[in-house]
């Protein structure tokens, strides 16, 4: 049987990191079954497109899943699949929260013929083989026979064939411009691919933040991978890396990183003493990143990136969804440990909060100038289904769209906070993104690392600029040409010192070869007041 996992687009941006779940179900799919991967992101698809694509290849079975914001889009394609005759089973976070939905039991269209409530670990080898059989059932759980839920344990985790499977819609060298791409391979052989691979070593998060999904689905109790297990698969995207001249990172994908500090000590000593380091990026909570032994093991086993959900600079703010245990006060201190060994954070915050009033955006951008500079995200406060924040918002009569995701919006308000308008909540964002990525912006964030290694500051730059597309769009060819022409003076002094590096290595090779010593120079860094960065 033929069979595809699909996962939509997200509506916002172009995300060319792949969605694991595509590759753990194709993992765990028998083998004498066909599996075809799309992720829309990567691959973009229209509803037609996708129907053809299903008709062409014989797809028996359709597997999507979808975060909230992407349902609508999810269900659109999913029609677009049924039409054509094709069984489509639904699961995911957001299909788990409003199971009636999909099915059509909530006053929506069906969508799907099959739905997959919770961790689908255990249930899709039986959705396959049922559907091999045509004898699906509309609802899989993973439940005992006392229909209690059972949680895979994550002791036999199955080997994801990174070293073997077909990555080429992800590579991001793909999406350089074609002068570019020309450019690297003539100067490089190190850059044929590169790919930002997710990975998965726990699930669970204890936390229980009033607006997060990821406790109800996943649940409190943390579950982990073995060291070995997690090894091996860096192991094998390493191996990736090499075999294609490319370079591979890795994106830890759990909901804590270090929920347990000893055991993600003993993973990252077990990844260095196996030589699997390569670049990763993970996502950590503020309160755990004080202990500096954990921040060297971070940095020797190749940690880039920590992805902190800051959330708010207001201690108030963050009590009222139950997460006092960030604290604004600790904050800077973690991220200049974090810099001081070449880390640096993706800092996540939600305007929009009860507590929030007009200027909050430049309350906290004074604030995140105090701090390393980094990759700042801003969104909205968003009452997700099935979680406290709804729940509670819905009680109150305060929900302005109670199904927003049927109607999606990206960086709209779904209800009214206490203390700013809609409106005013959302101009807030636009200008917490105005102001942070601003060429100013990006010039002053080079500057304060300006004695830290070229590369550092290399990938810092282009970090921001892409990060910049989360809210404004750059899809287009011309979209990134106007914004680089407005950030042309850090690029040009940027690509300047990369020359002058290219010729001092130049000299020390012809200097080696000819038998000459050949003294250690710094190479001078070019600098520019801010003030003088182009508008």
């Amino acid at each position: 049987m033929n069979i595809l996992l699909y996962s939509p687009d997200n509506g916002v941006t172009r995300n060319f990191m792949p969605h694991l779940w595509m590759f753990l179900l194709k993992a765990l799919t028998p083998v004498e079954h066909e599996v075809f991967l799309i992720d829309g992101n990567a691959q973009p698809m229209t509803e037609d497109e996708l129907a053809q694509f299903v008709r062409v290849q014989d797809i028996r079975l359709v597997g999507m899943s979808a975060m909230t914001r992407m349902a609508a889009r999810a269900y659109r394609m999913a029609d677009a699949v049924r039409s054509v005759r094709t069984k489509v089973v639904f699961g995911g976070p957001h299909v788990t929260e409003v199971p009636d939905e999909p099915l059509g039991r909530s006053g929506e269209p069906r969508h799907a013929d099959v739905i997959a409530i919770g961790e689908a670990d255990y249930t899709w080898p039986r959705i396959v083989a049922d559907a091999a059989a045509g004898n699906l059932q509309e609802i899989y759980q993973p439940t005992d026979d006392n229909g209690r839920e059972v949680k895979p344990s994550l002791r036999d985790y199955p080997v994801i064939p990174w070293d073997s499977i077909d990555l080429e819609q992800f590579n991001l060298i793909r999406k350089l411009p074609g002068p570019i791409r020309t450019v690297l391979k003539q100067k490089t052989s190190h850059w044929n691919s590169l790919y930002v691979v997710p990975v998965e070593s726990g699930r669970g998060c204890p936390y229980g933040c009033d607006f997060c999904t990821v406790t109800g689905f996943f649940g409190d109790a943390i579950r982990f991978r073995s060291n070995q297990s997690v090894v091996d698969e860096l192991l094998r995207l390493k191996q990736r890396g090499r075999k294609e001249s490319g370079t591979v990172a890795a994106f830890f994908i759990d909901d804590n990183f270090a929920i347990n500090v000893k055991r993600t000590k003993s993973l990252l000593c077990d990844i260095i003493a196996h030589d699997a380091v390569l670049p990763w990026v993970a996502q950590i909570s503020i309160n755990l990143l004080k202990d500096e032994e954990l921040l060297d093991l971070i940095a020797a086993s190749g940690g880039r990136w920590i992805f902190v959900g800051l959330e708010s600079v207001d201690a108030a703010n963050l009590s009222s969804v139950r997460k006092s245990f960030n604290k604004p006060a600790d904050y800077k201190l973690a991220l200049d440990r974090l810099a001081q060994r070449g880390i640096y954070a993706i800092t996540s915050f939600i305007f929009g909060m009860d507590g929030d009033t007009t200027g909050v955006a430049r309350r906290t951008g004074e604030v995140i100038k105090t701090w390393p500079p980094g990759l700042p995200v801003f969104g909205l406060m968003t009452p997700y289904p099935a979680t406290p924040l709804y729940d509670r918002l819905l009680k109150a009569g305060r929900l302005t769209r109670p199904q927003h995701w049927l109607d999606f919006h990206p960086f709209r308000m779904a209800f009214t906070p206490e203390k700013i308008s809609i409106t005013g909540a959302e101009a807030e964002v636009r200008e917490a993104w105005t102001r942070s990525y601003s060429p100013q912006a990006n010039e002053e964030a080079l500057r304060r690392i300006s004695e830290r290694p070229f590369h550092e500051r290399a990938v810092m730059f282009f970090a921001r600029l892409a990060f910049r597309g989360i809210y404004f769009p750059q899809i287009r060819p011309r979209q990134w040409l106007f914004l680089l022409w407005r950030n042309r003076r850090m690029l040009c002094s940027l690509c300047f010192e990369a020359l002058r590096h290219a010729r001092a290595r130049r000299s020390r090779r012809h200097s080696k070869r000819d038998g000459a010593p050949f003294p250690a120079q710094e190479v001078p860094v070019i600098k520019h007041n801010s003030d003088t960065a182009a508008a």
